[in-house]
């Protein structure tokens, strides 16, 4: 094995993204001043200070802590983001929006501790499939740990409600799982309880069954459920091949929900067109191939494992988001990595680039 500096390809195409992630943050947020009683600056300062300068702190600092101390401290660092995640449901910390409680408050700044969790699932995932070795091919022990972690989470994940992240969180799991030298009739097992469990939440979730609904039919309700999709596709369609220019999108004026957050992609789509848009999507292409090279030429199990999980559970979350806005998928309400408003993510995703940044420095001879 030997050290060498970070991937600097991989840094680049991460400093691109974040770099159009802040040109298009400053054009979207511009509807927030068009906004009577809007907190145009305290977002600003959650998106840029706190989300984009603590995250490129953060990047540095984990891109020099040695990585095998993060396989040492996993599972504290597990209990402790599990436990954190849980405040959301104590009163007078925990904090209800759309009758979900997902954050809490610390010092008068609101925190969404599920993104501490899903990195802190991914280290402990990679080091328990790294201690089980070859064990991981039996059913009691890589599925029965599969399992069990991931039931664990999904309860947590249930009863905020946030089902959207625990679906994207699975995928890199299982890409971690099928990584160690999990079998293919286990991850298959895994997927069609995953599937029927799906099922049974779409009927017995009101909100869930709207979102399948209107992803059948979105001009069934044109004016309720359907709206953000709608508004979406016109936004995306206006841009035409080229876009209206930056600044110049109509859409994020009073019309497109969430143009900071869950709907910038179509801000972006409307402002740069067609081929800003594939320019995005290529980016996030080169991100996850670049970082599944970094993993295949890590020396050691652990590593390899939470470079696959780091890399593919942002790029699932990219293309989630993005598919969502172009109506392939039902809405989903996350985020766009290193591009979509929200302190919080923005945070940690970019702490969880600087650990492969880190481990990027370690290469087989």
């Amino acid at each position: 094995m030997k050290r060498q500096g970070i991937d600097k390809i991989f840094a680049f195409v991460v400093f691109l993204l974040a770099f159009c992630g802040l040109v298009i943050f400053i054009s979207a947020s511009l509807s927030l001043l068009s906004r009577s009683g809007a907190n145009f600056y305290g977002i600003a300062f959650n998106h840029i200070i706190f989300g984009l300068c603590g995250g490129l702190v953060g990047a540095f600092i984990l891109s020099f802590i040695p990585y095998q101390l993060l396989k040492k401290y996993s599972l504290p660092f597990f209990i402790f983001s599990f436990l954190l995640t849980l405040m959301v449901f104590v009163p007078g910390i925990g904090v209800k929006s759309n009758g979900s409680h997902r954050w809490i408050n610390i010092l008068g700044q609101t925190f969404q501790p599920s993104e501490v969790l899903k990195i802190a699932t991914i280290l402990y995932m990679a080091s328990i499939f790294t201690n089980l070795k070859d064990k991981i091919k039996d059913w009691k022990y890589g599925l029965g740990y599969f399992i069990g972690i991931s039931s664990l989470i999904a309860i947590i994940f249930a009863l905020q409600p946030d089902t959207a992240t625990f679906g994207v969180l699975c995928i890199p799991l299982l890409a971690m799982f099928f990584t160690a030298g999990g079998k293919i009739r286990h991850i298959a097992v895994i997927g069609f309880f995953g599937l029927l469990v799906f099922v049974g939440l779409v009927f017995t979730k009101p909100y869930l069954k709207a979102r399948v609904m209107t992803f059948i039919n979105p001009a069934e309700n044109s004016l309720g459920s359907g709206y953000q999709i709608q508004q979406s596709l016109i936004a995306i369609g206006s841009g035409g091949l080229t876009g209206r220019g930056f600044g110049q999108s109509l859409q994020k004026f009073n019309f497109l929900p969430e143009a900071i957050s869950d709907s910038i992609f179509a801000v972006f789509s409307e402002e740069f067109g067609f081929l800003g848009s594939v320019a995005i999507i290529i980016l996030f292409v080169i991100f996850a191939v670049r970082g599944l090279k970094i993993a295949s030429n890590v020396p050691d199990m652990f590593g390899r494992l939470t470079v696959v999980g780091i890399v593919i559970l942002l790029t699932t979350q990219a293309f989630v988001n993005i598919a969502s806005m172009i109506g392939i998928i039902p809405l989903t309400g996350e985020p766009l990595p290193f591009i979509s408003q929200g302190g919080t993510a923005l945070l940690f995703e970019f702490i969880a680039v600087g650990i492969v940044f880190n481990i990027s420095k370690y290469q087989k001879t």
